[in-house]
């Protein structure tokens, strides 16, 4: 009997491939997209070009009819702003700089995606992303992905156990070279051609301070003082910066002035220089681990505080009430961000993360 496979499609390249080396491998395939925003907008559907648009939507039926299975359209909108809008407006307003991308795959494609695969008598389910799934010491553990420019490891580590074992990345031994090779041989040519999305889904035109005004955020302006606590300037409210930004603070220093602390309760924000963003201490809440005893034992890994920076070497020590934990890096690493995850690798297996403080 053929496995039965819920296929999360987006109505991209990645996700029609994985669909296409499923129906190959003899898989019975149920297609799902999601509707997580408010994408119907008619003021919006001139300029919306991300995953949830409507015409990605589309894209994404047309794809899966087109290789001859079922595809059902779900509402998640009403879990995506509990879990995810509601905690990018929140983290924003409080100074800090959220991964919606995060808590999208942890509640959403990982969380409402598993009752839509019950629904539908689905055995496994799977996605598009770039990673693959690893056994060690009796464990299951994400790995990265053959392609390290696209591997998306950082954006999954919140998955438990109990979801890698009922997932599968049919892209995970595959570079982005092979994928587009894969769709056109099948006659998908216009998404070889089809630009990627970089920007947040929800924000489709990439201008998160207008989207937190119409979130109701209306933030009061503030002082902006230097290092000395000496005032500089006037910032625009906290919620529309985050540490480490240079453009568009309006303001002229003399030096090059980079964002380095925010305090939203005084309403102030630290400029600085470039080098006052170096640090070998960062530490993070919210810590998972899948294998507590295995890094006591040996607490040498590698650790990304961004997804496009390299995991770099680093010491993990734990905290007595074991929910937080520092990392002391071998070398300074620049800008560490709060709210931001911070992802742990030993042996390219995803060993846990922790939110950065």
């Amino acid at each position: 009997m053929s496995k039965r496979v819920l296929i999360a499609m987006s109505g991209g390249i990645d996700s029609t491939v994985s669909a296409l080396l499923l129906k190959e491998q003899g898989c019975d395939l149920v297609g799902v997209t999601f509707r997580t925003f408010d994408s119907m907008k008619e003021s919006c559907l001139a300029k919306e070009k991300g995953c949830c648009s409507v015409e990605s939507i589309m894209e994404a039926r047309h794809n899966a009819e087109r290789m001859g299975f079922e595809h059902h359209i779900v509402d998640f909108r009403d879990t995506f702003r509990e879990h995810v809008i509601r905690n990018f407006v929140d983290e924003y307003a409080h100074g800090r700089t959220p991964n919606p991308c995060v808590l999208c795959n942890s509640h959403i494609k990982w969380g409402a995606l598993l009752d839509a695969a019950r629904e539908f008598g689905c055995e496994m389910i799977a996605t598009g992303h770039y990673a693959r799934i690893a056994a060690h010491g009796g464990h299951l553990y994400l790995s990265t992905a053959a392609d390290t420019r696209k591997d998306q490891t950082y954006f999954l580590w919140m998955l438990t156990e109990a979801n890698l074992g009922v997932t599968c990345f049919p892209l995970g031994d595959l570079n982005k070279d092979q994928v587009r090779r894969i769709a056109a041989e099948h006659g998908f040519d216009a998404l070889v051609r089809k630009p990627e999305s970089q920007e947040v889904c929800f924000i489709p035109d990439n201008d998160y301070r207008g989207f937190l005004a119409g979130q109701g955020v209306h933030p009061e302006p503030g002082e902006y003082v230097d290092a000395n606590g000496k005032v500089v300037g006037q910032h625009r409210g906290c919620p529309f910066y985050t540490i480490g930004q240079r453009k568009g603070l309006g303001v002229a220093l003399g030096y090059p002035a980079f964002v380095t602390k925010i305090d939203t309760t005084a309403n102030r924000i630290t400029l600085g220089r470039h080098d006052d963003l170096n640090t070998t201490l960062v530490t993070a809440r919210d810590i998972r681990i899948r294998d507590r005893q295995w890094l006591t034992g040996s607490p040498q890994v590698e650790a990304r505080i961004r997804y496009r920076s390299a995991p770099v070497p680093a010491i993990l020590e734990f905290s007595n009430d074991a929910t937080t934990a520092t990392l002391r890096f071998h070398e300074p690493v620049w800008a560490p961000t709060p709210g931001q995850s911070l992802v742990l690798y030993k042996d390219n297996l995803v060993v846990g993360g922790g939110i950065i403080e």
